[in-house]
């Protein structure tokens, strides 16, 4: 292990980093609706019985190879596996897979900051239901517009991941996680204090097994595992170059509870701020990116000091969006440390330049690519790249974790348990070996084909 490498200061900045990279706007704009739409509390069980079972084992497992290399995934199946085997390979697909996602997420974060410009200004007081939907429309087809707030959220992560590990990375994480964990609160509480809000925390949160049957019990179901494997951006590495950056005082169980139950408690909370506000003015609580741009700034343009609380909703956006950014910023950073041994200087200007030119596709895709529709009417480049990343390399990559970490042709079953029990708390249940070695595969892959399904049947 290379001494010289940088080390996180705290468990917390370790807790914090792991849960902004899985907090994602998934979590806000995804979660809410998907629990309403199959029966509120009786799938958030569903949900939670997948997180355990499907979440947990695969990101200890990537915890114990960053943390067992002690480098990033463009390194630590180089040093892990036996020689002249080659799951070194996976690295590069790997990090491919983290520039796939930057060069759409750093889209979505634009319009995230550009509307928080927008709703602190005042620019959405007085306007029409229409006036805000074209708003969003707007911003989208303006491609200089989509370009500057790309640009824009770039530099703001890696101008963060310039400053270094400890005095960047993890010292901003902490105070925006800090943050957007407050801001919540307060957002929740304001959402709790409308008329008819207990109407929307009962649609959303009290079990309805008729509704969960109703919608089909096998949506169900699916969604949950979907939800659960996808909510924690595992499969890529973004999860391993935390643990190269730990030490071994605690066990890797543990730390992975920690991360999902705060994953898992910003995406409930983000409903009780939805459901009760949706409720509370008689409107459809959407999925995707329509909700926050449109029905939510709809909603604050009505509600009394709406200006201050959509101000303060697009603060907890961007903490939410900047938090998954950073996280995939330092593992892409960490990628050419390790591989070429750069500075992080280095690193990080080379870096802005390739995301900035790679993430303009996207910037453009409902403009000047708008005539490219990979999925038929209405998709863009987005879809594309979100597809590649979500529906392919993130579920074939949990398989390599999973096969590298359970075979004796790869890392070996001994050898991360070792790792993963190493310190003090949870220990790995070594009698989930069967379990982990061949149900949990079965399952990713089930994921994987009907995920491509879903997608391909669009075309």
């Amino acid at each position: 292990m290379d001494a010289k490498r940088e080390k996180l200061s705290s468990r917390l900045g370790f807790i914090f980093l792991s849960a902004g990279c899985a907090i994602g706007l998934g979590n806000i704009w995804r979660f809410p609706y998907v629990v309403g739409k199959y029966g509120g509390g009786a799938f958030v069980l569903v949900y939670l019985f997948f997180l355990i079972i499907l979440g947990l084992p695969i990101i200890v497992m990537e915890y114990a190879v960053g943390r067992g290399s002690g480098k990033s995934v463009a390194r630590s199946f180089h040093i892990l596996e036996k020689p002249k085997q080659k799951w070194h390979i996976f690295s590069y697909v790997a990090m491919l897979g983290n520039y796939l996602l930057v060069m759409f997420y750093t889209t979505i974060a634009g319009w995230m900051l550009a509307y928080f410009v927008k709703m602190a200004s005042g620019e959405f007081h007085g306007a029409t239901t229409q006036q805000v939907k074209e708003a969003f429309q707007t911003l989208q087809q303006d491609p200089l517009a989509s370009v500057f707030w790309m640009i824009l959220v770039v530099l703001i992560g890696c101008g963060i991941c310039a400053l270094g590990l400890q005095k960047g990375v993890e010292k901003i994480t902490k105070v925006m996680m800090g943050l957007l964990l407050g801001v919540m609160l307060l957002l929740v509480g304001k959402a709790l204090s409308l008329t008819n809000a207990m109407e929307g925390v009962t649609f959303y949160l009290v079990p309805d097994f008729d509704k969960l049957l109703q919608n089909g019990l096998f949506d169900a179901i699916y969604a949950a595992m979907g939800q659960a494997f996808f909510t924690l951006s595992i499969g890529m590495g973004g999860m391993a170059i935390f643990g190269s950056y730990i030490d071994k005082q605690h066990s890797l169980t543990g730390e992975g509870v920690r991360v999902m139950a705060l994953d898992t408690f910003v995406a409930i909370m983000a409903g009780l701020i939805i459901f009760p506000a949706c409720m509370a003015f008689g409107v459809a609580a959407d999925s995707g990116p329509g909700l926050v741009f449109v029905t939510l700034p709809n909603i604050f343009n009505v509600m009394d000091n709406g200006q201050l609380w959509g101000t303060l909703f697009f603060i907890f956006m961007n903490f939410a969006a900047l938090s998954t950014i950073i996280a995939v910023f330092e593992n892409i950073v960490s990628f050419s440390m390790d591989l070429f041994a750069w500075t992080r200087k280095k690193s990080v200007l080379l870096n802005i330049l390739i995301l900035i030119v790679g993430s303009i596709p996207c910037a453009i895709g409902f403009s000047v690519l708008s005539g490219f529709q990979p999925f038929g009417e209405g998709s863009a480049v987005l879809d594309l790249l979100d597809f590649l990343v979500s529906n392919v390399i993130m579920p074939l990559g949990s398989l390599v974790f999973v096969f590298f970490c359970t075979r004796s042709f790869g890392w070996g079953w001994k050898n991360f348990l070792q790792e993963a029990n190493a310190g003090e708390g949870l220990p790995f249940p070594k009698n989930m070996r069967w379990y982990i070695s061949y149900l949990l595969p079965v399952i990713v892959v089930f994921i994987f084909i009907l995920g491509l399904w879903d997608k391909l049947k669009l075309m």
